[in-house]
């Protein structure tokens, strides 16, 4: 059996979903639920430094989040510009690097200048917290394929050379708040063999509490890689 006390995970993959269902329950707007949604990020990053993740994604817009009405689009655009102004200093006091994965480009002119510059801020900080915006994985394999033919052979090392996430380490863990128990078009290629965790916890619940439970439940599995 493999040795538990060596099954740290340095990459760990949320998908941050139930913001909408928290709000309903409680009988207030979505845009209050995205809201608290963003402060249990905060919260989350802070404790980062008590754990062994070197480097943790979440999915924060996917490609097909456009599809929800307007006025929703606009609360998490909204709520992005607040985040990035209200933490950027934060994060370079802490030593966290920013990364966004995804067609960030196409975002709004402002958002995407705002990117720039906290990318730069940031860019030597040793924790890496990974934003997917405007993402979808589908699409992220498709152009890293296209990418690798250009250069003449198509091989699962070309391909991930040509991925959002080529400088990071591979996923270890993924957790997914809220019950569902799927992938939304997450990181498909990256998560070849990380562990799974499902918890039925709405995202704003969320806490470093739940974080550090699963990193325990991950350190307890036995990963073998297609092996026996």
């Amino acid at each position: 059996m493999a040795d538990s006390s060596q099954n740290q995970a340095r990459h760990v993959a949320i998908i941050m979903d139930g913001n909408g269902r928290w709000a309903k329950r409680r009988a207030l707007p979505r845009a209050m639920g995205h809201k608290r949604g963003v402060e249990a990020v905060r919260t989350l990053v802070r404790s980062l430094k008590d754990t062994s993740i070197e480097c943790l994604t979440l999915y924060a817009f996917s490609s097909e989040n456009w599809k929800r009405p307007q006025d929703e689009v606009s609360d998490l655009m909204n709520l992005m510009r607040s985040f990035i102004r209200s933490d950027l200093d934060e994060f370079v006091a802490n030593g966290v690097r920013l990364k966004i994965v995804g067609d960030w480009r196409a975002l709004d002119g402002d958002i995407v200048a705002m990117l720039e510059d906290a990318l730069e801020r940031t860019k030597d900080g040793a924790r890496t917290v990974a934003v997917a915006l405007n993402y979808g994985a589908q699409q992220e394999i498709a152009l890293a394929a296209s990418a690798a033919a250009r250069e003449g052979e198509i091989t699962p090392e070309s391909i991930e050379r040509h991925l959002f996430t080529a400088d990071l380490p591979p996923v270890d863990l993924l957790i997914r708040t809220s019950g569902e128990v799927r992938l939304s078009n997450f990181l498909l290629w990256q998560m070849a063999y990380a562990e799974m965790i499902f918890v039925e916890t709405l995202w704003p619940d969320f806490t470093p509490q739940h974080l550090h439970e699963a990193l325990d439940t991950f350190a307890r599995r036995e990963r073998r890689y297609g092996g026996r």
